[in-house]
């Protein structure tokens, strides 16, 4: 039988850096839910590095989950949850509570309708001021980082008229409708960044 565990070459670069972000923002205890899991390395890696967490990985995509259920069965973390279908865009996720969302490259190689998805999904579920943790390129005010990024773009944009490098200030304005704000940065490797968003107290 073939192997069904998938290999994402950025990710032995990038998860290191992730999780020093992730070190700080994340709580000390909980349900962390990632979104997009693809190969479900980060999974992997995140579950061991962060222990008295519990690591939800998620995913649409069939390959996908049987990927990330074989490292989860190579290596049978204790905290390590079993994958679960999530399609970001439905308006009823497989999970009902989490105490921090996290979701590496989707926003960029997926539609519009996806970061929607999650701005909507991440109120639905996180209470308080939980964080909802996103990694990839962006641009800033219409501005691209980057040469790489601007290229990145087009090509994405070949691929699927639907996709591209989003705008940090577009992501700001569809999550505030639903509480969040912006509320950190983090300048990553390759020219990538990592955003924090949280939900705001109500002005009293």
């Amino acid at each position: 039988m073939p192997d069904p565990r998938q290999h994402a070459p950025a990710t032995a670069r990038n998860r290191e850096p992730i999780r020093a972000v992730l070190e700080r923002e994340l709580p000390a205890h909980g349900t962390v839910l990632e979104i997009a899991s693809g190969s479900g390395e980060h999974a992997l890696h995140f579950a061991r590095a962060f222990p008295d967490l519990s690591w939800q990985p998620s995913d649409p995509s069939a390959s996908s989950l049987a990927s990330i259920a074989a490292w989860r069965t190579d290596d049978p973390l204790p905290n390590l949850r079993a994958p679960i279908a999530l399609d970001v865009t439905a308006t009823t996720w497989p999970i009902a509570q989490a105490d921090a969302i996290v979701c590496i490259n989707m926003v960029h190689i997926a539609p519009w309708q996806a970061a929607l998805g999650l701005f909507a999904g991440a109120a639905r579920l996180l209470a308080g001021a939980a964080p909802l943790y996103l990694y990839g390129p962006y641009r800033f005010a219409g501005v691209f980082t980057s040469e790489s990024n601007a290229e990145f773009d087009h090509w994405l944009r070949q691929r699927d008229p639907r996709w591209g490098v989003r705008d940090v200030d577009q992501l700001s304005a569809a999550a505030a409708p639903h509480g969040f704000a912006l509320a950190r940065v983090a300048e990553m490797p390759a020219n990538n960044h990592s955003l924090v968003f949280r939900r705001q107290s109500p002005e009293v």
